[in-house]
């Protein structure tokens, strides 16, 4: 199933399924499909969503989990802590790397119109958490 198929299934579900923070003056939608809300009912700590705009040789979005606060969340409910950052490689070099590039905060001017306007947060036993955003407007 494609990225906005699943998306708009998560979309279609019941309004206690839907939340809305604000972060760097843009309103985003934060909608969580049933498996991810129950997952984290069952959390006795916040799970810490980071996505990421990524400048690299291209550009590409990514959303992370992390277990412990690494940065400035934002509170999207008790149990749930959301931050976008956009970031840069400090080179662009495919030959010669180790693991991942090194990467660097890269500022940007009007920071908020790079702020997406929804996210989709999953969970699945066999892959576990799993998220994706977009800039283009969702139904509420």
């Amino acid at each position: 199933m494609a990225v906005t198929e699943d998306c708009r299934q998560v979309i279609s579900m019941r309004p206690s399924h839907l939340y809305q923070v604000r972060i760097q003056d843009r309103t985003m939608r934060v909608y969580l499909s049933e498996a991810a809300k129950r997952a984290l009912s069952l959390r006795d700590v916040p799970l810490y969503v980071e996505l990421q705009l990524y400048f690299s040789c291209m550009t590409r979005k990514r959303v992370r989990f992390h277990q412990l606060e690494k940065g400035n969340y934002t509170p999207v409910s008790d149990k749930l802590k959301l931050m976008f950052r956009t970031i840069m490689t400090q080179r662009c070099s495919i030959h010669g790397l180790d693991g991942p590039p090194p990467v660097t905060d890269f500022p940007i001017v009007r920071a908020e119109r790079f702020v997406p306007r929804w996210v989709c947060i999953d969970h699945d036993d066999k892959r576990g958490w799993q998220g994706f955003f977009g800039y283009t407007l969702m139904p509420a």
